[in-house]
């Protein structure tokens, strides 16, 4: 009799060790992951503000940082690279905390601020704003924050109904994205030369000329409101397992899936605004960020990590990779796109819907 009562006992005492230990397990991988993200992201860093047409040594370049005066690398690195550079990380782990976050409260790696709209409202609006309004620096990025986060709310409006459904707040957004591209293309097929130039080159998500005007909204909404997308992490993991689920595990879905869509689209908003619709990089950062951590777990800083190294890497190859240089939004973009219809084939033969 004691016997047979000892043996279950055990058998959950076994259980619940595997449990910890596969937690566990997952927890050191997540560190060394994260770590390892962190690590390259500070050697892209350097190695950005060391390399170019003239290489300056570590040396040269941490005295720069720190203030001090150095023959030619103070403009070089103090004014061109540095900018750029922090530029691109900040816009990168933007769009990859963003991307993440849409990614997991829709359960869906197609809800992406790029696929479904949120980036091509702040592009319509660059546009008008350069085209039509004569509109120039700081004045395009207010339009263009503005309106983004104006597409995120509508978007959401026009997809409640008793709730939000992922697949229809996707399918809108892809249907308002469609409808602001057009505006986009009529704008630009009606601008002079001078602002169509402008109009591209910043449409095409760039990071030339970045200015520290440019880069402090940018890198200020993201340390605002990436920590407001952190506190909401544990109410994001648990909506990946359905709404009802959720609400069950104490999670007020409606009011966290606003609250989401507010900071991530503001997180888009501001780094597009500064960097242009950079392509595919919060779409791409949240699956690569999933494959390297495994399951379970937050996203979202793993996935920042992946998006500020693909800007890094890509501004870095379309600079000196090539015969000549390339916006950082053309190289993501021609990364972006094969995973899209990739993404899009593996989901139609097996079957699942979008």
């Amino acid at each position: 009799m004691s016997t047979a009562a000892a043996g279950p006992s055990i058998t959950r005492v076994d259980a619940a060790r595997i449990v910890v230990r596969g937690r566990r397990r997952r927890a050191a991988r997540r560190r060394l992951v994260v770590l390892a993200l962190a690590v390259l992201v500070a050697a892209g860093f350097t190695a950005t503000l060391m390399a170019g047409h003239t290489f300056y040594p570590l040396g040269d370049v941490v005295r720069v940082v720190l203030g001090e005066q150095v023959p030619g690398a103070s403009f070089t690195v103090g004014r061109l690279r540095l900018p750029r550079a922090v530029l691109a990380v900040t816009a990168g782990f933007g769009f990859g905390v963003a991307g993440a976050a849409f990614q997991t409260m829709l359960r869906n790696p197609l809800a992406s601020p790029d696929v479904i709209g949120i980036s091509s409202g702040a592009s319509a609006a660059a546009a008008v704003a350069i085209v039509s309004l004569s509109l120039r620096g700081p004045q395009v990025q207010v339009f263009a924050i503005v309106s983004a986060l104006a597409v995120a709310l509508l978007i959401y409006a026009l997809a409640f109904r008793d709730g939000v459904a992922g697949t229809r707040l996707i399918l809108i957004g892809i249907g308002i994205s469609a409808i602001l591209d057009s505006v986009t293309s009529y704008v630009l097929s009606r601008a002079a030369e001078w602002d169509l130039q402008e109009a591209v080159r910043w449409l095409s998500g760039s990071l030339n000329g970045a200015t520290w005007d440019q880069v402090l909204p940018a890198l200020t909404a993201v340390a605002v409101l990436t920590p407001a997308l952190l506190f909401l992490a544990r109410d994001l993991s648990a909506m990946r397992l359905g709404d009802d689920t959720a609400a069950a595990l104490g999670v007020r879905v409606e009011r966290t899936r606003v609250a989401v869509i507010v900071a991530a689209a503001g997180v888009i908003a501001f780094a597009t605004a500064a960097a242009g619709p950079i392509a595919f990089v919060a779409f791409l950062s949240g699956p690569i960020a999933a494959r390297l951590v495994g399951a379970g777990g937050s996203l979202l800083v793993p996935a920042g990590l992946v998006g500020a190294l693909l800007v890094l890497a890509a501004d870095f190859a379309g600079q000196f990779a090539f015969g000549t240089r390339y916006p950082v939004g053309v190289v993501t973009g021609v990364l972006g796109a094969p995973y899209l219809v990739y993404l899009i084939v593996r989901t139609h033969r097996s079957g699942g819907s979008l």
